[in-house]
């Protein structure tokens, strides 16, 4: 397929300009105006619009991709213990390896897409994932396995970083949130299958069946993005700057104080969910003794809770109450289930059952789905050019955030679930912080003014 192969029409440099300087005023009040400004860029004919569907599905797959990496392989944890002969918090590392690459990644493939577009960083990175993931099922030792994560979320990184920079070059304003909530919509039907996949694949084979799994499904997203998802960023757009030029559009967006408020704060709700992802499997099957398969059916009803939330947020929130407060109302509900999940954990209630400790999870799990997408939006609209930049910095400093948090959820041992809570109300209470101290949510005008500002600059 050609490079440049017929896609949803992009917006243009005039469009651009045209939806940024006034989003965020605008998302408070009359977000119905952006989302007619954000459509008309993607629906100007049935083609379009069939191109634009088959587009969203891709770039659907594309940010399933890391749910998939991790969530698959989440029900083998304590096997891998077993199979390796190595304790819990060594076996968390290949986790926190996969994050860790999934964030200096992310800081490599983003800016490269602003200099030589979207589709040829894509295609190299999930081929060399490809390779990496067939090679994780054949590490013999907890070590080699850390290794190939690291490789593996290096290269995993081009489909997180370069589908959201797809979403910013053809998307603005609230057809944007309403765009990432979709995502959510196909994104979360991986952490609802693959928990389930990976209990079964346990049945029949060990964990070394889900890395093969893996395998597949790497090389069939990697054929549909060969043959269907076009090129979004046109030569006219791209930088040729190289890493002084990348460099100093990041050091720009950081500068921005709103934008590395957003991005903090949607960060570290990811570090309170990852350390959900990381801790929950010890968590459920040691502490509460259920089995892998009721693991699974747990994470995916919580993962449930996160899509619903998510279109709740899309469907009917966005365009009718601002941005900022859904963020913030999404912060303080993670806020507040991290603080039960601690009470019960340390025993202020007595001796608890899994019950009561799964619904806190839920609740915390199902407000992701206010949060995430809002912060991400919320940031992207600050910048029009080097979205890919931006991009790159929202997801290497979750990434970060969250693999410095999954060794610590892991350090009193298999057999608590205080570190987890502790961790997820840290992380919360920051995150909230954040947003408030730096994003000024209040004062949406005088963002909005200095986010156009600045990006003229």
């Amino acid at each position: 397929m050609p490079e440049h192969a017929a896609a949803p029409t992009p917006r243009t440099d005039q469009d651009q300009g045209r939806g940024h300087g006034q989003d965020q005023g605008q998302d408070q009040g009359q977000g119905h105006d952006q989302g007619r400004d954000g459509a008309e860029s993607v629906t100007a004919s049935p083609a379009a619009r069939r191109t634009g569907l088959l587009v969203t599905f891709v770039l659907g797959g594309l940010t399933a991709t890391p749910p998939l990496a991790m969530d698959m392989y989440l029900p083998s944890l304590p096997e891998v213990t077993r199979s390796l002969h190595a304790p819990a918090a060594t076996v968390q590392l290949t986790l926190t390896a996969c994050l860790l690459g999934m964030a200096l990644g992310q800081l490599v493939v983003g800016p490269m897409s602003d200099r030589w577009g979207r589709r040829r960083p894509l295609l190299i990175g999930l081929a060399v994932n490809l390779v990496a993931t067939a090679l994780c099922a054949l590490a013999p030792n907890v070590e080699t396995l850390v290794a190939f994560r690291l490789v593996q979320g290096l290269a995993g990184a081009a489909g997180i970083v370069i589908a959201r920079a797809v979403v910013r070059d053809l998307y603005d304003g609230v057809a944007m949130a309403r765009f990432f909530s979709t995502l959510m919509l196909i994104s979360g039907v991986a952490p609802v299958v693959a928990p389930l996949i990976g209990g079964q694949i346990l049945r029949v084979t060990d964990w070394r069946g889900v890395f093969l799994v893996l395998t597949v499904i790497g090389a069939l997203l990697g054929a549909l993005v060969w043959l269907r998802l076009p090129e979004t960023l046109p030569p006219t757009d791209r930088h040729g700057g190289g890493v002084g030029h990348a460099l100093r559009s990041m050091r720009a967006l950081l500068a921005d104080l709103p934008f590395t408020g957003y991005m903090l704060a949607g960060g570290f709700a990811f570090a309170a969910l990852f350390a959900y992802i990381s801790a929950s499997p010890f968590v459920i099957q040691e502490i509460y003794g259920a089995s892998p398969q009721t693991f699974s059916l747990l994470f995916g009803l919580n993962s449930v809770g996160l899509v619903v939330a998510g279109q709740i947020n899309g469907k009917v929130l966005v365009g009718r109450v601002s941005l900022d407060k859904v963020l913030g109302a999404g912060l303080a509900v993670i806020t507040l289930a991290a603080t039960a999940l601690l009470l019960m954990s340390t025993g202020v209630f007595g001796e608890v059952g899994l019950a009561p400790i799964a619904a806190a999870l839920f609740v915390l799990m199902s407000a992701m789905g206010l949060a995430m997408p809002n912060a991400q939006t919320l940031a992207l609209l600050r910048t029009k050019h080097a979205a890919g930049s931006a991009s790159a910095l929202l997801g290497t400093s979750s990434f970060l955030v969250g693999a410095v948090a999954s060794p610590l959820v892991g350090i009193a041992g298999e057999h608590t679930a205080v570190p987890m809570a502790v961790v997820q109300l840290a992380a919360a209470l920051v995150a909230g912080a954040c947003f408030v101290g730096m994003c000024r949510p209040w004062n949406t005008r005088e963002n909005a003014r200095a986010g156009s500002e600045g990006d003229e600059s």
